[in-house]
C-alpha cells in the first residue's frame, strides 16, 4: 500500500511538474488569438461602412437599392429644408447640352418640361466621383441660392436635385446672357446677340446699372452678402435690357466659411476690379463692391474696354492707385462720369451706398443721351485678357465667347 501510494503520488507529481511550461505556452496564444480576431472584426467593421461611403458618391448608373440613397442623406447637411425645391417627379429634363466645366462638375443648357410648358435652364451638375466633403457642399451650395436668390434682379435658382445622385441645381437661363459678352457683341455688330435688344446708349447704360444696384442692394440690405465679383462678366442680360445679378461664387464662400481667402480672392477677382483697401488685404466690405460698381459703369459705357486701360495688371497697386484716376471715356457724360468718379474713391468711406447710386441714376436719367454707343476699335479677346488680367478661369469663359462669336 505504501508503495502503490507513493508510486501514486510520484506519478501526480511528475505530470504536474511537465505541465507547467505547456500551459505557458497555449495560455497566452489563446490571449493573442482572441486579440488578433476582435482586431479583424474592428478592420471589417470599417471598411465596410467606408465601402457604403464610396458608393454613395458613385454616380447614379453604379447606385443600386434604397440603402445607397439613406448612406446619401446623412452625408448631407438639412436634406429636408431643400423639400420644396426638389424637381418635381412631373418635371422632365431634355435636349441637356454640355456648355463648359464647372467648379463642381459640368455645366449644360436643357428644357425643363412642366405641365406642358418648356423652360430654357441652365443646370450645374455635381461631378460623379465626389466625395462626402464636395457633397456637402454642393448641398450647402443649393441652401445658399434657395435662401437668397429671391430677388427679380439676382438670377433664380428654380428647382434641384440633392436627395439623389446625379446631383443638379436648375437655373433659369437669362438670354442673351453674359453681359460682357453682349457689349462685345454689339460693339462688333455679331447678329443674332443682340438683335433682340435696343440699341446700346448711356441712357442704356443708366437703366442697366440701376437694376445692378438694385439687386446688390437686396443682398447686402435682406442677407448681409458682399456680392465680391462685381463685374460686367458677372452679370446677365435678357431682352428690354432686363439684367440679373449673378457670379455669387465669392459671396458663398465668404458666407460657408466666414471669410474668403486672400488667395482665393486673387484668383477668382481680377486686380483692375479690385479696390485699393483689397490690394491692401484688408477685409471686403460693402464699398468695396461699389469701388467695383464704378469699375462696371466704365465697362458698359466703352463696351467692355478693360479697366485702366494704360496700367498692367502688374502695376494695379494701392500706392499707383492713390495718385490715378480712370479717365473719362468717349461717349461719357458728365453726370455719369462724376458716378463713376464717386463709387471709385480712395477711401471707402467717401463711397456712395447703393440707395444713393440708385437715386443718382434716377435724377441724372434725363441728361443720358440716346443715341447708340460705338467703339474705335474691335475687340481683340487675346489682348484683352493680357491688359484685363484675366485668371484661368475667367479666360475659359472668353473662350466660350469666341465659339459663339464665331
Amino acid at each position: 500500500m505504501d508503495v502503490q501510494a507513493a508510486c501514486n503520488i510520484s506519478s501526480l507529481d511528475c505530470d504536474e511538474e511537465g505541465s507547467g511550461p505547456l500551459a505557458l505556452i497555449i495560455i497566452p496564444s489563446l490571449l493573442a488569438l482572441s486579440t488578433l480576431t476582435v482586431i479583424t472584426l474592428i478592420i471589417w467593421s470599417f471598411l465596410s461602412r467606408r465601402t457604403a461611403v464610396q458608393r454613395s458618391l458613385l454616380p447614379s448608373q453604379y447606385i443600386n437599392g434604397p440603402s445607397s440613397l439613406q448612406t446619401l442623406r446623412s452625408l448631407t447637411p438639412g436634406p429636408d429644408a431643400l423639400s420644396l425645391w426638389e424637381i418635381p417627379a412631373h418635371c422632365h429634363l431634355e435636349e441637356v447640352e454640355f456648355l463648359e466645366n464647372g467648379h463642381y462638375g459640368p455645366i449644360c443648357r436643357g428644357q425643363l418640361k412642366r405641365e406642358g410648358v418648356t423652360t430654357s435652364v441652365v443646370v450645374k451638375t455635381l461631378k460623379g466621383n465626389s466625395n462626402s466633403l464636395e457633397v456637402n457642399v454642393f448641398v450647402e451650395l443649393a441652401l445658399f441660392h434657395a435662401a437668397v436668390c429671391k430677388h427679380e434682379r439676382v438670377v433664380r435658382m428654380l428647382h434641384c436635385q440633392t436627395r439623389r445622385l446625379p446631383m443638379y441645381l436648375l437655373f433659369e437661363e437669362i438670354a442673351p446672357g453674359n453681359l460682357l459678352h453682349f457689349l462685345w457683341s454689339f460693339r462688333e455688330g455679331v447678329s443674332g446677340f443682340c438683335d433682340q435688344l435696343q440699341a446700346f446708349s448711356e441712357r442704356s447704360v443708366y437703366l442697366v446699372a440701376k437694376q445692378v444696384a438694385s439687386g446688390l442692394d437686396y443682398l447686402l440690405s435682406e442677407h448681409r452678402l458682399v456680392h465680391g465679383d462685381v463685374a460686367a462678366r458677372s452679370m446677365l442680360i435678357g431682352s428690354g435690357l432686363s439684367v440679373k445679378v449673378s457670379g455669387l461664387a465669392v459671396a458663398f464662400e465668404a458666407r460657408r466659411t466666414g471669410a474668403v481667402r486672400k488667395d482665393e480672392w486673387g484668383g477668382k477677382v481680377p486686380l483692375k476690379w479690385q479696390a485699393p483697401e483689397r490690394l491692401m488685404k484688408l477685409p471686403v466690405t460693402a464699398r468695396s463692391d461699389v469701388w467695383s460698381f464704378g469699375i462696371l459703369l466704365y465697362e458698359m459705357i466703352t463696351l467692355g474696354d478693360p479697366p485702366f486701360p494704360d496700367l498692367d495688371p502688374s502695376e494695379m497697386s494701392p500706392k499707383t492707385l492713390a495718385n490715378y484716376r480712370l479717365k473719362r471715356p468717349e461717349n461719357c457724360g458728365g453726370a455719369l462720369y462724376d458716378l463713376m468718379k464717386y463709387c471709385c474713391m480712395w477711401n471707402f468711406k467717401h463711397r456712395p451706398a447703393y440707395s444713393d447710386i440708385i437715386k443718382l441714376l434716377d435724377s441724372y436719367l434725363h441728361l443720358a443721351d440716346t443715341k447708340p454707343l460705338r467703339a474705335a476699335q474691335s475687340m481683340d479677346v487675346s489682348e484683352y485678357r493680357k491688359r484685363a488680367g484675366l485668371s484661368r478661369e475667367h479666360r475659359k469663359h472668353e473662350h466660350e465667347y469666341l465659339k459663339s462669336a464665331h
